[in-house]
C-alpha cells in the first residue's frame, strides 16, 4: 500500500473500459477495488449493468472487489447505504494494509466520497415535532441559528424547512461519528474519457453486444422472479427500455433506438458531472482512451507516484 495514499479513484462515463484499466491498475498497486455504481449493487442485473465480473481475474490473479451483488433486485439502493457500505469496504480493506481504489461513473457517488457530503438519513422525529410545532418561527430561528452547522441556507424560508433542518442538526449532534469518512479532497483522481465520436461507436457496439450476451432474458428473468415492471422502469436506461419492449409498449427496433440514443445522453451527462465536480475542486487527471490501455496504465503509475497533496 503506498503509505501517503488512502484512496485512488479511477471514473468516467459509461462504455470507457473502467473496469479493465482499474483491475490493471489495481495489480499494479496491490490495491481492491469498490465500486461506485448505483446498479451494479443488485444481484442478477449483470449483462444491463456491466458488471464484467471476468474482467476482475487477470491471468491466475483475481482481484478483490466490493459492493457489487449486495443488495436483491428491486429494492432502493442509494446515497445514503453507498456511503455507509463504501466505509466498511474502505475500513475491512486498510484493516489488511492494502490500498482501496474506488471505481465507477455515478457522479453522486463519487462525489460523496471525494467531497464527503454531509449526508446523514435522518429519520423523523414525531416527539421533536410535536414539540416544535407549538414554538414560534423566530425562536426556532434562533435554534438552528446555534445549532452547529445550518443545514442549508434556505432552512428558515418556510415551517417546513426549518423544522427538518432543526431534525437533522439534532439527530447529528446526538450521533456525532455516524459514517464520518476521511479526507479525501486531495488524493489521486484519474479519469479515462474518449473522443465523442469514438464514444458513441463503443456504445453502440457495447449495446449489441450486449443484446446478443442475453440482455433481454436477464430483465424477463428479473420480472419473472418479481421484480415490478415500476421498478425496472425506475432503474433506468437498459431495464427501462427493455421492460418497455418486454410489456408491449415498444417494438424492437423502437427500443434499440431509443435506448442506444439514451445511453449516449447518460454518457453526456456524466461528462457534465465529472466537469462540475472539477469546478468543486476535484483534481482528475485524464487519460485519453485512444492511448491504449498499457500507456494509459503507464502514466497512472507515474502520476500515483509523483502525486503530491
Amino acid at each position: 500500500m503506498i503509505s501517503n495514499i488512502p484512496l485512488i479513484t479511477v471514473l468516467g462515463p459509461t462504455a470507457v473500459g473502467k473496469t479493465s484499466f482499474g483491475v490493471r491498475l489495481a495489480l499494479a498497486l496491490d490495491a481492491e477495488i469498490i465500486s461506485a455504481d448505483s446498479r451494479q449493487v443488485f444481484k442478477g442485473m449483470d449483462i444491463g449493468t456491466g458488471k464484467d465480473i471476468a474482467d476482475y481475474q487477470f491471468g491466475d490473479k483475481v482481484v478483490p472487489h466490493h459492493l457489487i451483488d449486495i443488495a436483491e433486485p428491486g429494492t432502493e439502493y442509494n446515497v445514503y447505504r453507498f456511503r455507509h457500505d463504501f466505509l466498511e469496504a474502505y475500513q475491512t480493506i486498510h484493516s489488511r494494509n492494502k490500498l482501496p481504489l474506488l471505481c465507477g461513473g455515478t457522479g453522486m457517488y463519487l462525489e460523496s466520497v471525494l467531497l464527503d457530503y454531509d449526508l446523514v438519513e435522518v429519520p423523523e422525529n414525531q416527539a421533536l415535532r410535536e414539540k416544535l410545532a407549538g414554538l414560534p418561527d423566530e425562536q426556532l430561528i434562533r435554534m438552528i441559528s446555534t445549532a452547529r452547522q445550518l443545514h442549508n441556507t434556505t432552512d428558515t424560508s418556510d415551517r417546513e424547512r426549518l423544522t427538518r433542518a432543526l431534525e437533522i442538526e439534532l439527530f447529528k449532534q446526538e450521533h456525532p461519528n455516524l459514517d464520518k469518512l476521511p479526507d479525501f479532497s486531495n488524493t489521486p483522481v484519474i479519469g479515462i474519457r474518449y473522443d465523442r465520436e469514438i464514444i458513441r461507436n463503443r456504445i453502440t457496439q457495447r449495446l449489441n453486444q450486449r443484446l446478443n450476451e442475453g440482455m433481454i432474458d436477464e430483465v424477463r428473468q428479473l420480472m419473472e422472479k418479481g421484480v415490478s415492471a415500476d421498478r425496472l422502469l425506475f432503474y433506468g436506461l437498459e431495464y427501462k427500455y427493455i421492460t418497455m419492449y418486454l410489456t408491449g409498449e415498444l417494438s424492437y427496433s423502437q427500443m434499440v433506438r431509443l435506448l442506444n440514443t439514451a445511453i449516449h445522453q447518460f454518457a453526456k451527462r456524466q461528462m457534465t458531472w465529472f466537469r462540475r465536480m472539477e469546478k468543486k475542486g476535484v483534481r482528475i487527471f485524464w487519460l485519453e482512451g485512444e492511448n491504449g490501455l498499457e500507456a494509459n496504465i503507464n502514466k497512472a503509475l507515474l502520476y500515483i507516484k509523483n502525486f503530491k497533496a
